[in-house]
């Protein structure tokens, strides 16, 4: 789906009808996905862009900062582009007030339909662990399961550690590896085990399943939604 630059409201032409035209656009695009019950990127998109003007609003500066620079010229001695900001004027400064007063609350209300799917989802989701679990949970498998279907798409999870400028934070990486059909034939205690045959680096690992009672997207939706439930399980 097409999505609004971080700084969209800065960018390009500061009237009030084209970037509410702009905003709500975006917002029709989003809808349309949360009504397919897809969920990322959109929420996170709007979060980001909520936190943005929500930033701009407190801080007037920093709307100010936040406008392109122009090209200007060379600094040959410097060995530097030349750049210039072109600041708006109190005209301008009104014109964008007005663009997130209308802004901010659209935003913030497409978040609370994007967290009551969330919630839902995330209220039908089932984890447990398949077979002994090892002290070692860093590592391992996951399998995505739902209701009304044999088919189960298998990832490998690792936890990782992520730094922002104020902390380090935990979490999980998925990569997909294979899909297949569970039976009574070939449960998942069975394909556990042809996991563990097949990657001799994971000898005992930690296998998890994820099961949705609600037939929901995979990708755009139960994987991101399971990560924190699976990351608290781990801890």
């Amino acid at each position: 789906m097409k999505t609004l630059s971080d700084n969209w409201i800065v960018e390009g032409w500061i009237d009030f009808e084209y970037k509410k035209y702009l905003l709500l656009a975006y917002l029709k695009q989003v809808d349309r996905h949360f009504s397919k019950a897809k969920l990322y990127p959109p929420l996170a998109d709007l979060v980001r862009h909520y936190e943005t003007l929500m930033g701009f609003s407190n801080k007037k500066e920093m709307l100010k900062q936040a406008f392109p620079k122009r090209l200007t010229g060379v600094d040959y001695k410097k060995a530097e582009l030349k750049k210039t900001m072109d600041m708006p004027d109190d005209e301008m400064m009104r014109e964008l007030e007005e663009i997130m007063a209308y802004s901010i609350p659209k935003i913030k209300e497409q978040i609370e339909q994007g967290k009551t799917i969330y919630e839902l989802i995330e209220s039908n989701l089932e984890i447990e662990p398949i077979g002994l679990s090892p002290i070692y949970q860093k590592e391992g498998y996951v399998f995505f399961s739902f209701d009304h279907s044999s088919e189960i798409f298998i990832y490998r999870y690792k936890v990782k550690l992520f730094e922002n400028s104020f902390e380090k934070l935990r979490g999980i990486a998925f990569s997909y590896l294979d899909k297949q059909k569970n039976s009574l034939a070939h449960s998942f205690e069975q394909i556990k085990l042809e996991l563990v045959k097949t990657n001799r680096d994971l000898p005992n690992p930690a296998t998890w399943r994820v099961h949705s009672k609600k037939q929901v997207p995979l990708l755009e939706t139960v994987v991101p939604i399971s990560k924190k439930a699976l990351m608290k399980k781990i801890a």
